[in-house]
């Protein structure tokens, strides 16, 4: 077992540690693996017609909502019987959706129904997942040693986009090795039996985790909240609303300016699937280059000078990156896409971390739910239809940057007024 160190903090084991941030790689292969998939999905469950993927990016976002639901619910497990209990219970329910997903019948085989059918496992799938970030986040943040904290939690979300790297590589490499015909009656399967037989895997790991430190503090002080819930709301309404704001931020960098993107190069940019995804899997690289980095850039200079440096270059490049990739040039769709996942990776690195550290240990994952998993809900969700739906009905191809510039605009003046949560400059 890991000794104390000078903080009184006694960390977990680097195992454990290590199992944590790696089984984010599940969560984030399923949900990127539907949005970089979209388009082929959009043909085999709904149809032929260019409203298809418009139906299965709102079908994404109607599942999105179950998210914060599944949050609350996972979190009063992880807050009343442990952060380990709680992670070994949603990714079960995840690799049951994900296997059923990969045995669907399709439209040309059951009609309409195959998409309702898809509709309400991706459901299941996001109640599911609504525990995961933030239980794996509390997680690494009460295991780590103190002046570790940013690059630890970082590694959450670099392990992330690992599985978002898995789910548009493994994408790709099925759309390029087959012809419409296999991919349409069979090949679109693939993908999902990777990510349940990867869940599965998850699962096992998990098994021989330790609990959290923090989780045994409060058993052992007899301080753990008999209502979660409404402990969150009662005492920490203002990080509810911070960490919201983090999220919000996070989200939509993420979510618009990564895993649509290779929708939009291939409706608004011209481009084909295979090109958009094989560029997608490069800016895929640079994200996980990038979030190490701002983790470390974290524990040095603090959270709250990094989340407002990324919040201003939110807020001045993304519309320019969107007019690049329409261009239908490869090369400036990749400078685009490059520079959309670096700020999409700093700003998961950073807040992350940012975001726990809002809260103390008893409900900390309850009040993660309520703040980060709510504004995942509404700007990760939604976002990717809303872009589509507003590039499709204005022509306006800077529409999807815009929308990241207003967010930013909104959450900026939030981090100008919030209290550092680093440790003091000795303990960094």
């Amino acid at each position: 077992m890991p000794s104390i160190d000078a903080t009184g903090h006694r960390p977990v084991s680097r195992g454990s540690l290590a199992i944590a941030a790696f089984s984010t790689i599940v969560e984030w292969y399923d949900f990127t693996l539907y949005l970089y998939f979209a388009t082929v999905l959009a043909r085999v469950f709904f149809g032929p017609g260019e409203a298809s993927l418009l139906v299965a990016l709102g079908g994404f976002a109607i599942a999105y909502l179950m998210r914060p639901l599944g949050a609350v619910f996972f979190g009063h497990i992880g807050d009343r019987r442990g952060r380990r209990h709680m992670l070994l219970l949603s990714v079960t329910l995840m690799t049951a959706a994900m296997l059923a997903t990969a045995l669907l019948p399709t439209y040309a085989q059951i009609g309409p129904a195959a998409g309702l059918l898809l509709i309400l496992l991706r459901c299941v799938m996001g109640f599911s997942v609504g525990g995961e970030y933030t239980g794996v986040v509390a997680y690494l943040l009460e295991g780590a040693a103190p002046h570790r904290r940013g690059l630890i939690a970082s590694s959450a979300s670099a392990a992330s986009e690992v599985g978002a790297l898995l789910a548009v590589g493994v994408s790709a490499l099925t759309v390029a090795s087959m012809s419409e015909a296999d991919l349409a009656s069979w090949g679109w399967r693939i993908p999902f039996f990777v990510g349940a037989a990867l869940a599965g895997t998850v699962w096992i790991a998990r098994s021989t985790m330790e609990e959290s430190p923090e989780f045994h503090r409060q058993v052992r002080e007899r301080t753990i909240p008999e209502s979660p819930l409404r402990h969150s709301f009662g005492n920490h309404r203002g990080a509810i609303g911070r960490a919201f704001a983090i999220s919000a931020l996070g989200s939509i960098t993420y979510y618009v300016g990564i895993t649509y993107v290779p929708a939009f190069m291939t409706s608004a940019g011209a481009l084909s699937e295979k090109v958009s995804l094989w560029l997608s899997t490069i800016a895929a690289v640079m994200v996980i280059l990038v979030t190490p980095l701002v983790g470390i850039l974290s524990d040095r200079i603090g959270r709250k000078p990094v989340l407002i440096s990324l919040a201003v270059g939110s807020a001045l490049l993304p519309a320019t990156m969107f007019a690049l990739m329409a261009s239908g040039s490869h090369l400036q769709a990749l400078a685009g896409a490059l520079v959309l996942a670096s700020l999409a990776g700093g700003v998961s690195a950073v807040g992350a971390v940012a975001t726990a550290e809002q809260f103390p240990g008893e409900a900390r994952v309850t009040g993660l739910a309520l703040g980060a998993t709510m504004a995942t809900a509404i700007f990760g969700g939604l976002t990717p239809y809303a872009a589509q739906l507003l590039v499709e009905r204005t022509g306006w191809e800077m529409a999807p940057g815009a929308m990241i510039a207003l967010v930013s605009l909104c959450v900026l003046p939030i981090f100008l007024i919030m209290k550092e949560t680093a440790p003091p400059v000795g303990q960094r």
